[in-house]
């Protein structure tokens, strides 16, 4: 009697299942950090690792378009960093391109119109090399895709995913150096883009063979919306990490999607 009694208490010490919902921050150890460019300036962001340790990919995002409000808390973005360490065992940093404003703080200098945002990037590799944080993959959202095309070769990454690419300042050159690259490419293209939709997006990556092409149907530019947040954190932890698919789309996880994550 005592036995049952005492699992029947552990049990109910549980908290219930809530739905993940857009304000949902799941656990992690957060830790805000600092990023220093070659060319002298100091950018802030947050580091967000999974509270168990275990890391097993690393994800550096690249926000929106500055001078439209694109920042590290865009909200796809913002998302990542609150679910994926502890859904996916996912590392993800997040960071203010430079001259950008958030919450966390501004980061030095001014918009470098895609131009300047190279030594951003680098400054964020330095540092995942430094923490020593394994299998990197670039998210680049609308601008960020930008500055991923034209200078995520340089480093090195196990591939890159690009989000609503507008194809606005990367040029054909950018996009076809890509082919025969060893690092992935992932274009996640939605149905509905302000800019870029899937039939000129295919053709406008036909130089990389390779791509790895994911068109949205009823996607959008903004990704608004908990289904298509969902997707497309679907479709990051595909590549980064698909063994602990599907996603749970309660915390904590109810039972039947804890299993089926460890089959």
């Amino acid at each position: 009697m005592s036995d049952n009694s005492t699992t029947s208490s552990a049990a109910s010490a549980q908290p219930a299942p809530e739905p993940i919902r857009g304000a949902t921050e799941l656990p992690a150890q957060r830790e805000n950090i600092e990023l220093h460019t070659s060319d002298g300036f100091t950018l802030v962001g947050e580091l967000s690792l999974p509270e168990s340790g275990h890391v097993a990919a690393t994800l550096v995002t690249l926000h929106p378009l500055p001078t439209a409000g694109g920042f590290m808390d865009s909200h796809i973005i913002r998302k990542a960093a609150a679910r994926l360490p502890a859904l996916a065992d996912i590392a993800v940093l997040r960071f203010n391109f430079r001259g950008v404003t958030s919450p966390r703080g501004t980061s030095e200098g001014s918009f470098g119109e895609g131009t300047l945002e190279e030594f951003d990037l680098a400054a964020a590799m330095d540092f995942v090399r430094e923490r020593g944080l394994p299998n990197v993959w670039l998210l680049g959202w609308s601008f960020g895709t930008e500055v991923t095309l034209k200078y995520g070769r340089q480093h090195p990454i196990t591939g890159a995913i690009l989000l609503s690419p507008p194809l606005h300042r990367a040029t054909a050159e950018d996009v076809s150096g890509w082919a025969g690259d060893e690092r992935r490419l992932v274009a996640v293209i939605p149905e509905l883009d302000d800019y870029l939709r899937p039939h000129e997006a295919a053709q406008r990556f036909a130089s990389v063979p390779e791509i790895d092409f994911v068109a949205v149907e009823g996607g959008k530019h903004l990704w608004v919306g908990e289904s298509q947040t969902y997707r497309v954190l679907t479709e990051i932890v595909a590549r980064l990490n698909p063994v602990v698919l599907p996603l749970p789309r309660t915390w904590p996880p109810e039972a039947s999607a804890a299993a089926e994550s460890t089959l």
